[in-house]
């Protein structure tokens, strides 16, 4: 299918034919814009009342330019679909044209998801990924999912430092590398999704202030700084040409919205959805999850489904009994929040949270379970720590392999966080690439942020912490199979992921829950109907209490030996009874 997107979609650098590419910059602030070709002519652009310059030059893919403001600054394209460079320097006007070898691809739908989170630079860039595509396909994964990659200043970053969001960071591979990494996904027969950050702009390489400092609203503060002004139309047009951009151009079967309870104005999510299912949806499954504190219960239909986290952190506590920070919300009777998260999808419907010091949430009792994207760690949770560790080095690993089996069996969508299915002990840590002056502030805030933890109280204990910008903590975050155990916990994940395609997939879409309570103090029995009218039960205990228990009528799928009669030690057991 061809796309013929609307022009108020459509920002930057696009080729027209016939040799000619057209420029478009909203640049309010300015009277006087011209296109800065490098070795080239200065090429001025038209301004209209909007605030919107325009422009037709005759110069072909591979030229690099800049715009020139009035008083002779050049900034990048706050569009450029790819960097010279870095964020300071170049765009370049890119071929679009792509010879896709799977251009009939269409998807698969949600409930088949078992989803990959990975880093690109930690993966080797785009063409590393490509390379680890066919294990990721043995593994069972069906979903595999890119951490942020618009560009952003140095040589690495989690991503969510980007400033530049319709430019895949040059550091993993150009843009034909990445839409060449997709097809490979797709012939593979794999899905491939994108985490993109449109709350905040990066703290380096942002010149839209100096252009259009409309762009941002002063009344309304968030932990990034001033936040983007999504009342204005121009605002909210070039976030969903991005979205638009990533969906159509590179054929990403989805995207994970980042934080977006920070985007002031909610109804952007509702108007770039319907967009998305009319303009790309609707021959394709395109699939939109958010990050959102749990106010976004009423988007249903709209979007696929929300990160889970509170079932994480309720999950962390049970395994690790830490509860310091957020996880003294889920200090008290964790079990019984257990049991919620996997009967209503969430702990927080609207009550108060202690930590937040504010209510929190919505009602989610009539959401789909697979409306709910549930791990056990990803890049926040297990980067945010001090020390980056993973649940290899907190929890008891019988506990681990219990609450991994919860995970992957029950009918909530389950995300693997890059290096848990070969057991990975190294960390992952928080790492960038600043200018040494941003780089001491941002090695300062990471370690004052710790100051309110008992073991990072004394001001030298803090200095433990690992430096983002010391290329050894990039380093250091790769994901490593441990020197044993690394084939039995990746030939536990096979088993359990075979085990869903086969016996909880097929009866996802349309299942509802029956019920979950607490059973013991770390321990939930849980059930839901499926699709066929069967009834799907899961019983865990992440405890070493015995835990008396009937088992249900039904087959046990899981584990393959019979039930002993009581949950003695950390299992999980699942059954499935046939429908009447």
């Amino acid at each position: 299918m061809i796309y013929t997107p609307h022009p108020r979609f459509e920002f930057g650098a696009r080729k027209l034919g016939e040799g000619q590419t057209g420029f478009r910059l909203w640049a309010p602030a300015q009277e006087s814009v011209w296109v800065a070709v490098e070795d080239g002519p200065l090429v001025p652009m038209a301004r209209d009342e909007g605030g919107w310059f325009t422009a037709t030059a005759s110069v072909p893919p591979g030229t690099r330019y800049r715009y020139r403001l009035a008083d002779g600054t050049l900034v990048p394209d706050p569009a450029s679909r790819q960097q010279a460079h870095d964020v300071h320097g170049p765009s370049v006007v890119v071929d679009e044209v792509f010879a896709w070898r799977n251009p009939l691809w269409t998807g698969r739908p949600w409930q088949e998801a078992v989803i990959y989170e990975l880093h690109a630079g930690l993966f080797g860039g785009f063409n590393g990924i490509q390379d680890a595509l066919p294990r990721l396909r043995s593994l069972g994964v069906t979903a595999v999912q890119l951490m942020p990659i618009a560009d952003f200043p140095g040589r690495h970053n989690w991503g969510y430092d980007g400033v530049l969001p319709y430019a895949p960071d040059r550091s993993y591979g150009t843009p034909d590398e990445l839409k060449q990494m997709i097809d490979a996904a797709h012939e593979l027969g794999l899905l491939v999704y994108l985490d993109v950050v449109y709350n905040h702009f990066g703290p380096d390489g942002n010149y839209l202030h100096t252009y259009a400092p409309q762009f941002f609203r002063e009344d309304v503060k968030t932990p990034w700084g001033p936040a983007i002004d999504f009342r204005r139309p121009e605002v909210r047009d070039y976030f969903i040409g991005n979205v638009l951009m990533w969906l159509r151009d590179y054929r990403f079967d989805g995207l994970r919205f980042d934080a977006v309870h920070a985007i002031h104005e909610q109804d952007w999510i509702t108007e770039m959805a319907a967009i998305v299912r009319e303009s790309v949806g609707r021959e394709r499954h395109i699939h939109l999850v958010l990050e959102h504190h749990n106010a976004a219960s009423h988007l249903e239909g709209q979007v696929d489904a929300q990160w889970n986290d509170d079932a994480h952190n309720v999950l962390h506590v049970l395994l690790t009994g830490e509860t310091g920070g957020y996880y003294a919300d889920y200090a008290h009777q964790p079990a019984e929040q257990l049991a919620r998260c996997l009967a209503e999808g969430w702990v927080f419907q609207g009550q108060w949270s202690n930590y937040l010091k504010e209510e929190r949430g919505a009602p989610s009792v009539d959401l789909r379970p697979d409306a709910h994207v549930l791990f056990l760690q990803n890049h926040d949770q297990t980067g945010n720590r001090a020390m980056g560790e993973r649940l290899t080095v907190l929890a008891d690993p019988l506990a681990l392999e219990a609450a991994i089996a919860l995970q992957m069996l029950c009918p909530q969508i389950p995300l693997i966080f890059m290096g848990e299915e070969f057991g990975s002990r190294t960390p992952f840590l928080y790492f960038t690439d600043h200018e040494p002056g941003l780089a001491q502030a941002v090695r300062e805030g990471r370690r004052a942020e710790f100051a309110g933890f008992a073991e990072f109280a004394d001001p030298a204990n803090r200095e433990r912490i690992p430096d983002p910008n010391d290329p050894a903590t990039y380093q250091a975050s790769a994901a490593k199979p441990p020197a044993e155990a690394a084939a039995e916990r990746q030939a536990l994940y096979e088993r359990l992921i075979a085990l869903r395609r086969v016996e909880i997939v097929p009866r996802l879409a349309g299942c509802r829950s029956a019920g979950a309570t607490a059973i013991g103090p770390k321990a939930v029995a849980a059930a839901w109907i499926m699709a066929d009218g069967s009834r799907l039960t899961i019983a865990v205990n992440l405890g070493d209490d015995t835990v008396r228990y009937t088992a249900p009528k039904g087959r046990q799928l899981y584990p393959a030996d019979g039930y002993p009669g009581s949950l003695n030690r950390p299992s999980t057991f699942v059954w499935l009874e046939a429908a009447a």
